[in-house]
């Protein structure tokens, strides 16, 4: 065969790719490669899959639903506008007697008279009608007003709204649910939950407290904005009054609310909230920093700081299944690194699990979150809010937020048993043989620097009082322990050979199963440290409130003050006392007297009486100075600046006008006591609580007046004073009637205290009340005395949040461990073990995990509490004046429950898991 001279056959080259192109390919293939393998193991492994899933949806969905519900609950400016116009073109609020400047919704206004400040004025439809022309309509809405009404077992506060709901423009404010309109001043209608708190139907008597007026229920009607106990009353019912900003108008243009029209309203001081804006107005656009003031940075660092807490909770938890995953696809990662994949690939492959099941979660939790807070939403108006929603919304920007959190969370929690597999014994995992790798001594070192430097840290931040430094101190030093776990394992099975089989066999397999023990030990660990340093703070400062509290009155005494001002007569001394030895079972009765400078009625004057300290022994340094460190050192050394009764309530003494009544249930004085103070009152003298203010047997009272012309000079009087050697309440004066009138000063009564055995209880203060309901509404206070603060709730709260996520960690742990162990559970069964030899395997399996991970958290909670209350004591000790110091205390009942939650998981662990021994048949 013959060929032609000259000629060779020259296979085409392909033209050179650029390196750059060609690594960008091979990520993304070795990617793709790795998605489609986590893909198809999702599928394979359906337990684990569920059980990775629903850890990280459940806190999705949680988010999701409160996300969506506060979108739906934030209205936009123009629902907002529609709601609080019905069907009218607008609404006017008369507010000033000279021009104003406003927004383009009305929602801020300024006056355009710098000179001459806004007033508000009273304004009559007449006025309106003429200013809007002809054609125009408008209808008057009220200023809300409380309201007191009888209900079938206790009066019930409500809300009044005047408005004529027969007038088409107030129609369209509410929902008619049955009934009609009120025609007439005698008729209310009712909103739906101030009919079931008063039980109360269509034709039913709606009677107030003091019996004075009853009005007929003729209608059943919602406000869309408050959902609570209201009632609409007709405008004849309650009477004008001349008070200013009182009211609002809704009004009927003939033509559009344009720009002309709001500013010549502006010229005459109206302002002008129209359906649609005249002028350009910025839309608000909710973002995630956009609206943060400077002062907000703080509560946002916090609730960061908290969201990375959760995070790193759910990290641990699901990090586990991530770990045992790795473990059975050992033979298979082996096999991709045969066929030539690298330690990154072999990474790539194990966090394509993280993001295929990030993927997963996020979007089942954003489905069922949102269609949880669109189903709900009924409920959560009602419940929740109180008030109906806007359109139906699901804030996408924080959805995605929360799906790159979800998808974070995966990666995360695949991040550790991906390095993991990229460095296992490729041999070793082609036999199947599990080589776990040493130790190494460089993430204790780092664990333990985590540690110091975060109990630093936390210390730093409580001397600072800043919650975002402390936590960011906790953070760190919770991750100094998940470093140091792995090390502390692996020295308790070490520790373990002197036990018996079960347990041996358990801390064994925790030793070399350590990416999945660890990380439930840790979850378990910051539960539980999280929930004793927070319950230890909150003991503590539950009885540093104790220590500090200042009762206002002997305990079980009883202050009634009238609660406003009421054309309603005022109770007597005798009312008030038969009222109290009915209802309270009280003793003796007195009179609260304050003095005043003008006569009753008139308020052209106004005065200040106070007892005088004498110079040389006030304090020279103000509680409120920045002293110097020198300074301050001698102002806690001085006794003239220790820490009086006085100076807990800023200085101020109040003054009374008594003559011996009221003195021994006011100040808890012993008889012998109150008959010498009493005698000093008799004799025309004063009594005081504070024994500096008595020197060489006198007391200096100063009458400070301000009136309506030029201040006047301040008058001192010299009297004759006696101080009582302890008192309880707060400081206070004691003039005699006598003493009074000799500095020009006047009295009234205030209120009356009562004397009784024990704090009356609510519901015989609801009694007590009720006898005087015809008085007008009366606030009671009641000296409970110093009582530390109910902290149990709250902690048994805490603790039982961290029992469930130990049981749960504790649970997962143990049956990843029994699907991971089952081939060495068919080798005990073929030697002979016992049928119980599983299940208490699992009892210890739990134990490890429950009980290591329990009593770290409890020696890290109790470390980080002893360390937050001693920086803060150390700050205290330096300043002046001196404060209460934090006592530490344990906080048992978090301790107790903590203590039984290992206990409850080895139980549950025990009665879950089945006796019987698998036989498996294996071929080599």
């Amino acid at each position: 065969m013959s060929r032609a001279i000259g000629r060779t056959d020259v296979p085409a080259v392909p033209p050179p790719v650029p390196p750059g192109r060609r690594r960008w390919a091979e990520l993304t293939g070795s990617w793709r490669a790795a998605l489609r393998i986590a893909r198809r193991e999702s599928r394979r492994s359906r337990k684990r899959t569920a059980l990775v899933l629903a850890m990280i949806a459940l806190p999705v969905l949680v988010l999701a639903f409160l996300a969506a519900s506060y979108d739906m609950a934030e209205l936009t400016p123009q629902e907002r506008v529609d709601r609080q116009l019905g069907v009218a073109d607008a609404e006017l609020r008369w507010l000033a007697d000279t021009p104003v400047g406003q927004d383009g919704w009305g929602d801020s206004w300024y006056s355009r008279d710098s000179d001459h400040p806004a007033t508000g004025r009273v304004t009559t439809a007449a006025e309106l009608t003429t200013l809007l022309g002809p054609g125009s309509r408008v209808t008057e809405i009220r200023a809300r007003l409380p309201l007191t009404v009888r209900g079938p077992e206790r009066d019930e506060n409500v809300e009044g709204r005047v408005l004529d709901l027969t007038d088409p423009l107030a129609r369209g404010l509410v929902r008619f649910q049955a009934g009609r309109a009120p025609r007439q001043p005698g008729e209310v209608a009712v909103s739906p939950d101030a009919s079931r708190r008063l039980d109360l139907r269509l034709g039913d008597a709606l009677v107030t407290a003091d019996r004075t007026r009853a009005y007929t229920v003729v209608g059943l009607v919602e406000f869309p904005d408050d959902l609570g106990p209201v009632v609409a009353l007709h405008p004849g019912a309650v009477p004008r009054n001349d008070a200013p900003l009182e009211s609002s108008w809704l009004v009927d243009v003939r033509g559009t609310v344009d720009a002309a029209l709001v500013s010549r309203l502006n010229e005459h001081g109206v302002v002008v909230t129209p359906r649609h804006p005249t002028t350009p107005t910025a839309r608000s656009s909710r973002t995630w920093f956009g609206s943060i003031r400077p002062g907000d940075t703080t509560d946002l660092s916090t609730g960061v700081l908290i969201a990375g807490l959760g995070l790193l909770e759910v990290v641990l938890l699901v990090g586990p299944a991530f770990a045992v995953g790795v473990r059975r696809r050992r033979r298979d990662l082996a096999l991709v690194a045969v066929a030539g994949g690298d330690a990154a690939q072999l990474r790539r492959v194990v966090l394509a699990d993280g993001v295929v099941l990030g993927v997963l979660g996020a979007a089942a939790g954003l489905v069922l979150g949102v269609g949880a807070a669109f189903a709900s939403r009924p409920l959560v108006e009602q419940y929740v809010f109180g008030a109906r929603f806007g359109g139906y919304r699901c804030w996408p920007s924080a959805l995605l937020l929360l799906g790159g959190v979800a998808v974070l969370t995966g990666v995360l929690a695949a991040l550790a048993p991906a390095w993991t597999a990229a460095r296992q014994d490729v041999l070793a995992g082609l036999a199947g043989r599990r080589t776990p790798p040493p130790p190494r001594g460089r993430w204790l070192a780092l664990g333990l620097a985590l540690v110091a430097g975060g109990a630093a840290l936390a210390a730093f931040g409580a001397t600072r009082t800043s919650p975002a430094v402390i936590l960011t101190g906790l953070i760190l030093g919770e991750l100094g322990l998940v470093c140091c776990t792995p090390t502390l394992i692996g020295a308790l099975a070490r520790l373990g050979r002197v036990l018996p089989l079960a347990p041996r066999i358990a801390l064994r397999d925790a030793s070399r199963n350590r990416a999945a023990a660890a990380p439930a030990i840790c979850a378990v660990m910051a539960a539980v440290a999280s929930s004793v340093a927070l319950g230890g703070y909150l003991a503590s400062d539950g009885a540093r409130d104790a220590r500090a509290y200042q009762p206002v009155l002997p305990t079980g005494h009883v202050l009634v003050n009238p609660v406003a001002p009421t054309p309603l007569p005022r109770p007597t001394l005798a009312e008030v006392t038969a009222a109290a030895r009915a209802q309270l079972g009280a003793g003796p009765v007195a009179a609260v007297q304050a003095v005043t400078c003008a006569p009753e009625g008139d308020s052209a004057g106004y005065c200040y009486v106070a007892p005088g300290l004498p110079p040389e022994r006030a304090c020279p340094w103000l509680p409120g100075d920045d002293l110097p460190a020198a300074e301050r050192r001698q102002a806690r050394a001085d006794p003239r600046c220790r820490l009086h009764d006085t100076d807990h309530y800023g200085g101020y003494v109040e003054t009374l006008v008594d003559d011996g009544s009221a003195l021994p249930i006011l100040t808890g004085a012993d008889p012998a006591v109150t008959a010498e103070a009493t005698a000093v009152l008799r004799a025309g003298g004063v009594v005081v609580t504070d024994p500096r203010y008595l020197r060489d047997g006198l007391v200096s009272v100063q009458v400070s007046r301000v009136e309506a012309g030029p201040d006047q000079p301040d008058t001192v009087g010299e009297l004759p004073g006696y101080a009582l050697p302890a008192a309880i309440g707060q400081p206070r004066m004691l003039l005699s009637p006598s003493a009074a009138r000799q500095l020009g000063l006047r009295w009234s009564t205030t209120g009356w205290v009562i004397g009784t055995p024990a704090p009356p209880d609510q519901d015989r203060q609801e009694r007590f009340t009720t006898a005087l309901r015809s008085a007008g509404p009366l606030s009671v206070i009641v000296e409970q005395g110093a009582a530390p603060r109910d902290v149990s709730p709250l902690l048994l709260l805490l603790a039982a949040a961290a029992g469930l996520i130990t049981v749960g960690s504790a649970g997962i742990a143990t049956a990843l461990a029994a699907a991971e162990g089952r081939a060495e559970l068919s080798t005990l069964a073929a030697v002979g073990a016992a049928p119980a030899v599983r299940r208490l395997l699992a009892i210890c399996q739990a134990g490890v995990i429950a009980g290591l991970g329990s009593v770290l958290g409890i020696v890290a909670g109790l470390g980080t509490a002893a360390i937050v209350l001693f920086s803060v004591n150390r700050r205290y000790a330096t300043s002046w004046p001196l404060s209460e110091p934090y006592p530490f205390l344990m906080p048992w009942p978090v301790l107790g429950v903590l203590v039984l939650v290992p206990m409850v998981a080895m139980l549950g662990a025990g009665l879950f898991t089945r006796a019987r021994l698998p036989i498996e048949r294996r071929l080599d």
